[in-house]
């Protein structure tokens, strides 16, 4: 699986291309959580996110679909004793509905073949007026960030869209979500967040 072999390399790749900014989205996530919070994190790779929610939250459960990624995100976050490791797939989760205050899927909407049915699943299991925030790189047109997305994609990442700003609050709407804020960290290779707000 491109995940499993990509997650021994991926801190440094991210640290050596886009540090700003995969510190800053974590910091900036974890800004939302609340400490009596029970967390949903879905595609928690290798725990650049989850290293700032855990020590904010009540219990952090961590998920992801490739098993290498979850190996390392639970070596980066053996020092909490709050969180839970899981493999899980995003688009069919296996909880109750209104289980999490707060959930978290970053940087895997752009990958998905049915990015509604996740949305779906993750409106499902947060609690009525809890906060989904999704964290998804955005698309700068320069040369060295369609190159870097240009070799991944050959490797193997299959992105199935890529998002500008304008497109990503785009996204959003054509989805039917109106309460939604949006931030972006800015970097070689910015992270725009969108915080929806549950009505249901």
């Amino acid at each position: 699986m491109f995940w499993d072999k990509l997650s021994f390399v991926y801190d440094l790749m991210e640290t050596l291309y886009n540090r700003k900014v995969f510190i800053e989205t974590g910091v900036k996530v974890a800004e939302y959580i609340d400490r009596k919070d029970v967390v949903l994190e879905c595609a928690c790779g290798t725990g650049a996110i989850s290293v700032y929610i855990a020590p904010k939250c009540k219990k952090l459960f961590a998920s992801d679909f490739s098993v290498g990624m979850l190996r390392k995100a639970s070596r980066k976050c053996r020092k909490f004793h709050n969180v839970i490791f899981k493999k899980a797939d995003i688009t069919s989760l296996k909880c109750k509905d209104n289980r999490f205050d707060k959930v978290v899927a970053g940087n895997v909407i752009h990958l998905l073949d049915d990015p509604k049915k996740a949305l779906d699943e993750l409106e499902r299991v947060v609690k009525p007026g809890g906060r989904i925030m999704i964290p998804t790189y955005i698309i700068m047109v320069t040369e060295s960030s369609m190159r870097v997305i240009g070799i991944l994609d050959k490797l193997g990442a299959n992105f199935k869209r890529q998002f500008d700003f304008e497109s990503y609050k785009q996204f959003f709407e054509d989805m039917g979500y109106k309460d939604v804020e949006y931030f972006v960290v800015e970097g070689k290779m910015p992270c725009a967040i969108a915080v929806i707000t549950t009505n249901k």
